[in-house]
Order: structure tokens, then C-alpha cells, then sequence
């Protein structure tokens, strides 16, 4: 009976163009206590002639949107929503695959093969595919740190880099024997991770204290602070916020003896104004001093890498001149920036 029953059952990739499939995706999702978390990049379904039995979807290298309706419960939907999904990112090119789920479904994803990696009590866990992908970003920050002296620390994504992250690191780096500079590494920025990597690179040449490290896939990335970079769920935005510090202060923190966190003023973003705030109340409780810094001025404007892309679309590069250090200014001028510029240049 169960068999036949089953054969009622049929994967359906939903177009996400339908306003009529997604608003049963919305109402499927509601009924199991979950709503749409945007951006949602593939969504399949399982379906019984017309009703959804079950759902996944994924964005990046993310899956999220996993429910299974009560009636289809332990019948191996789960593991064949996720085979589905994680065999759609191995075809994309994606082997390092992240989960956020309720806490009380944790197991059910650490039977298909999915490791914990932090938790935020009663809201959300994330996981991954990889039972060493953290421990393997730590032995990567150990080999660029040498040796482990109590340390100050920056995450930054510098977009591009500015007199006003300049004159942060330069603070922090004139109080302490170390500072771990982290620069954010997911690739959604204008100025690519590996420009905006550099940049920062060749702008602290001077500062021998300072150590530069890639964030990857565990500082401010689209698995770990997803929105970050979709500044649109308020409630979404602060769970995304406390898993990401958690893994800062579990991971990072004392791997690498960190004793202080650097942040500067935030004038603008709502989002980065509540990711310092909720920062400065939890990492004080572990050990780690948060430091804000008035953000630098020129000419009464606060110098920010906005201010920098809207003089670039104005085309007002003697403004820019001004706000960025002679590196970034001259990567700008040069023929590798066109495109870059060209981007912001068309931009509304």
C-alpha cells in the first residue's frame, strides 16, 4: 500500500516566475510554521497531484526552505528533498553546501550528513557538509598568523577601501602588538573579493603588525549572515546576525587570541548600526572588548566607500581623490578598473 501510495509523488522545479506557484509555495511554507527566505535561487517541490508534499529550495551555496507537510512525515521526503538540492549544486559547481534550520530538525539533517557548526537557542542552526570545513579554516588563519599574541581584530569589506578604513586600522594597529584584518569574501560586492582583497592589501603594506585573512565562508558571508548582503528581514536579519558573531567568538576569538574587536561608526546602513549594537552587548560577555571609532571626516562628510561609488557615477574623480589612498586611486585610473567603473556608472 505504501508504495502504490507513494508513486502518487512527483519532483516539480518550480518557476519562479509564477506568482501562482509561489504564493502555494508561501501558504505550504506558513502551514509548516516557515515563511520564504529571500533571495531564493532554486525551489523544488514534491507534489501530490495538486498539493505540495514537500519543499527545498537554495540560494548560493545555502539550502533553506526545507518542510515537510505533517501528513508525508518518515517517509524519506527529507532525504530526498536534500539529495535533490545537493546534487543541483555539485551540477552548478557548489561542493561546500551550508543548512539553516529550527533546532529541533537538526538531527534530521545530521542523518543526511550535515555537521553543526553553531547555534542560536530555539531559532536557527547551521550546518555544513563538511565535518572539518571550519577546522580547516582555522589551520589556514594559524598558518598566516604566526605567533599568538594577545591580538586586536577588523572585518571589513571595503568596497572599496578607504582613507576611512585606513585611518581604522591605523588606530587599532598603533595600540596593539597584532591586528587580524579580515576582509569579507563573498563575491557580491562591486569591487570583486579578490580586488577588494588586494586593495586592502597593497593600502596596509606599512603596518607590519597587521595580518590580513579572507573571511571565506565563516565572517559575513552569504552562509553566515546571509543578510548582509539582502538588507530586507528585520527578524531574519537579527538571528543571521548573533550565528555569525557566535562562530566569531567560538572559531576565531580564541584561535587566535583575540582580546578587542574594532568597528567604526556606522552613519547610514541600518543593518551594520544593528549588527554593532547586538556586537557590542554579546562579545563583552566572552572576554572581547568592542571598540567604535568615529567614523573620519572631509569636509563634513563622513568618508565611506558609498560616498566613493556615488562620486565615481557622478564622475567626480577629484572627490574620489580625496576619500581613498593613492593605491585605490590608482587602481581606479588604471584600465582593470573600467569595468568596475562602468558598473557604477550605470547604475541609478
Amino acid at each position: 500500500m505504501m508504495a502504490m501510495w507513494m508513486e502518487h509523488l512527483r519532483e516539480e522545479i518550480i518557476n519562479p516566475a509564477s506568482e501562482d506557484a509561489q504564493r502555494k509555495l508561501r501558504d505550504f511554507l506558513k502551514r509548516q510554521g516557515l515563511r520564504i527566505d529571500h533571495p531564493i535561487e532554486y525551489t523544488m517541490e514534491i507534489v501530490d497531484g495538486g498539493d505540495i508534499a514537500a519543499t527545498g529550495s537554495f540560494s548560493g551555496s545555502v539550502l533553506k526552505c526545507i518542510a515537510v507537510d505533517e501528513a508525508y512525515k518518515n517517509q524519506g521526503l527529507s532525504a530526498q528533498i536534500v539529495s535533490h538540492l545537493v546534487n543541483e549544486e555539485y551540477r552548478r559547481g557548489r561542493d561546500h553546501l551550508f543548512i539553516y534550520t529550527k533546532p529541533l530538525n537538526k538531527q534530521i539533517f545530521k542523518d543526511l550528513g550535515f555537521y553543526p557548526i553553531v547555534e542560536e537557542s530555539f531559532k536557527a542552526v547551521l550546518l555544513e557538509n563538511r565535518w572539518d570545513g571550519v577546522r580547516q579554516y582555522q589551520q589556514e588563519l594559524l598558518q598566516e598568523s604566526g605567533d599568538l599574541v594577545p591580538s586586536a581584530t577588523i572585518v571589513m569589506n571595503c568596497n572599496p577601501f578607504t582613507l576611512g578604513h585606513l585611518h581604522l586600522v591605523e588606530y587599532a594597529a598603533a595600540v596593539w602588538e597584532k591586528v587580524h584584518l579580515f576582509v569579507v569574501w563573498e563575491d557580491r560586492s562591486i569591487f570583486p573579493s579578490a580586488v577588494r582583497y588586494r586593495l586592502v592589501e597593497e593600502g596596509v603594506r606599512h603596518l607590519d603588525n597587521v595580518v590580513l585573512h579572507k573571511g571565506k565562508d565563516y565572517i559575513i558571508s552569504g552562509a553566515t549572515f546571509p543578510s548582509y548582503f539582502f538588507k530586507n528581514d528585520e527578524d531574519a536579519a537579527s538571528t543571521h546576525i548573533s550565528l555569525d558573531l557566535k562562530i566569531f567568538i567560538q572559531y576565531m576569538a580564541p584561535l587566535l587570541n583575540i582580546k578587542k574587536r574594532y568597528i567604526g561608526q556606522e552613519p547610514n546602513c541600518v543593518l551594520t548600526r544593528r549588527y554593532n549594537t547586538i556586537m557590542k552587548k554579546l562579545l563583552p560577555s566572552t572576554g572581547i572588548d568592542v571598540e567604535e571609532i568615529p567614523r573620519l571626516l572631509r569636509e563634513g562628510e563622513a568618508i565611506s566607500a558609498s560616498a566613493v561609488r556615488k562620486y565615481i557615477r557622478l564622475g567626480h574623480m577629484e572627490k574620489v581623490k580625496q576619500l581613498v589612498p593613492d593605491t585605490t586611486y590608482r587602481f581606479l585610473l588604471s584600465g582593470e578598473a573600467g569595468e568596475i567603473i562602468r558598473r557604477i556608472r550605470r547604475m541609478s
